[in-house]
C-alpha cells in the first residue's frame, strides 16, 4: 500500500510522540517535530507507510542519540502483557474452539501500537475480543490451511504483542504436532516492533524457529529482508501476518496463502478494507 495525505500526517504526529516517549526537552522536541515536518514536504507517494517510517525514525534516532527510541515503553508493553498471559491460558483452557481463541488472542495483542492514529486500552480489548466477531472472516480458510500445513511462517510486530503470539504459537504447536513453525521479527530497532531482543528475552528461540528478518522498516519489506528471510517467506505452507504494518508491506504480494491478522486502527487502512476503526480482520491473499 502507498502512502495517501493521511498518512503523511500521522507520521508528523508520531514525531511528538518520540519526543513524549524519550521525555524529551522543549528545545529537542522542537527539533523532532519540526524536521520530520520539513522531510515530510518530499515524502515519495511512491512508497509505502514503513517504507517512509525507516528513514524518519532513522533521523529522529540520530538527533536524540537513541538508536531504540522506544526501549522503555517496550519493556513497559511487554511487563503489562505478560500479566494478562495467566487470563489468557485459562480461556484457552475452557475454551472449544480453541484456534479460534487462540487466533483472537493474538489479535487482541494487536492493540499495543504506538504508532498508531487511535489508541485501544488492552484490558478492555480482552474483555470483548472473544465475543468480537471479524470484519472480513477467513477463519475457516485459516483452519484449513493449517490442517493441511507443513511450514508455518508467523510474521510478528509489536513489542508486548509478542507475548501474545507467543502463546498463539504455542497452541498452534499442540494443535498441528506435524508442523513446523517460525517467528519473523524485525532486522533493527524500529518504533517499538519486536526485535530479536525481545523475541529471545520471552524465549521464542526455545518455542520455535525464530528468523531476523533484516528490515529495517516497522513490516516485512520482502525487498529490504536477508536471504534466509526471503526464502522463508517463499517455502512457508502458509504465512501469518501480524499487525497493519506487514499489512502495508505485504499489500500486495507475490505468493499466495498469506493470512493477515489485526486490528483497524486508522482511517486509510478502513476505508481500504471498507472497514472501521476498531474492527478485526483475518484477511487470507
Amino acid at each position: 500500500m502507498k502512502i495517501q495525505d493521511a498518512c503523511v500526517d500521522c507520521i508528523i504526529n508520531q514525531s511528538a510522540r518520540v519526543a513524549d516517549a524519550i521525555h524529551a526537552d522543549e528545545k529537542l522536541q522542537t527539533q523532532l517535530i519540526s524536521t520530520v515536518e520539513e522531510m515530510s514536504k518530499s515524502f515519495s507517494f511512491s512508497q509505502t507507510p514503513p517504507q517512509i517510517a525507516a528513514y524518519v525514525y532513522e533521523k529522529m534516532a540520530l538527533i536524540a542519540g537513541k538508536s531504540d527510541l522506544y526501549d522503555e515503553m517496550k519493556e513497559h508493553s511487554t511487563q503489562k502483557a505478560r500479566s494478562f498471559v495467566p487470563q489468557l491460558r485459562e480461556e484457552l483452557a475452557k475454551s472449544d474452539d480453541k484456534l479460534l481463541t487462540a487466533t483472537k488472542i493474538a489479535v487482541a495483542g494487536n492493540v499495543i501500537d504506538l504508532a498508531a492514529e487511535v489508541a485501544f486500552d488492552l484490558e478492555e480489548e480482552l474483555y470483548k475480543i472473544f465475543e468480537t466477531e471479524f470484519t472480513h472472516d477467513d477463519f475457516a480458510q485459516l483452519k484449513r490451511s493449517l490442517e493441511n500445513a507443513k511450514t508455518v511462517l508467523v510474521i510478528g510486530d509489536n513489542v508486548g504483542e509478542h507475548i501474545f503470539d507467543y502463546v498463539f504459537i504455542e497452541t498452534l504447536q499442540k494443535l498441528y504436532p506435524d508442523a513446523a513453525f517460525s517467528y519473523m521479527v524485525r532486522g533493527v530497532p524500529i518504533i517499538n516492533d519486536v526485535t530479536m531482543k525481545e523475541a529471545k528475552e520471552a524465549g521464542f528461540d526455545s518455542l520455535c524457529n525464530l528468523v531476523d528478518s533484516g528490515v529495517n522498516t516497522p513490516g516485512f519489506d520482502y525487498a529490504r529482508a536477508n536471504d534466509e528471510a526471503k526464502a522463508l517467506y517463499d517455502s512457508a505452507d502458509i504465512v501469518i501476518s501480524k499487525g497493519m504494518g506487514n499489512f502495508e508491506s505485504l499489500t500486495p504480494t507475490h505468493r499466495e496463502k498469506v493470512y493477515f491478522l489485526f486490528k483497524v486502527k486508522c482511517n486509510v487502512i478502513a476505508n481500504f478494507l471498507g472497514a472501521e476503526v476498531g474492527d478485526i480482520i483475518c484477511k487470507v491473499v
